[in-house]
């Protein structure tokens, strides 16, 4: 009887702290799925950020994954604060400069291509 009302008492602060934190993101304005996605969008900007080291060894398929990756991943840090991820921001900074380099040697490519 006892061990029912500890299990009891412990969901259901289990759920009044989900509950409270539910009410922080509404309150500072973000959305229950967009603070998921920035999660895990958090994950994959760890991925990206070892290949971005390496983006200049990339083959084409790879930069294409890369590219498509690394807009998921400004997309869902574009509907977060800056100041909620402002610890990543030397890595999100360094992958969107790989992501534009590549954007732009795959733009000179298919330019020269084309002459």
């Amino acid at each position: 009887m006892e061990i029912a009302i500890i299990i009891y008492i412990l969901l259901l602060i289990i759920f009044g702290l989900i509950a409270f934190s539910i009410m922080q993101l509404k309150l500072a304005g973000i959305k229950v799925k967009d603070f998921w996605s920035f999660i895990q969008a958090n994950q994959m900007l760890d991925k990206l950020y070892v290949f971005s080291n390496k983006y200049q060894k990339m083959n084409v398929q790879e930069q294409i994954i890369f590219l498509s990756e690394a807009e998921k991943v400004f997309s869902a840090f574009d509907k977060i604060p800056e100041m909620v991820w402002e610890d990543e921001y030397r890595k999100y900074s360094q992958v969107l400069d790989a992501y534009k380099n590549i954007r732009v040697s795959r733009w000179n490519g298919q330019n020269s291509n084309s002459k």
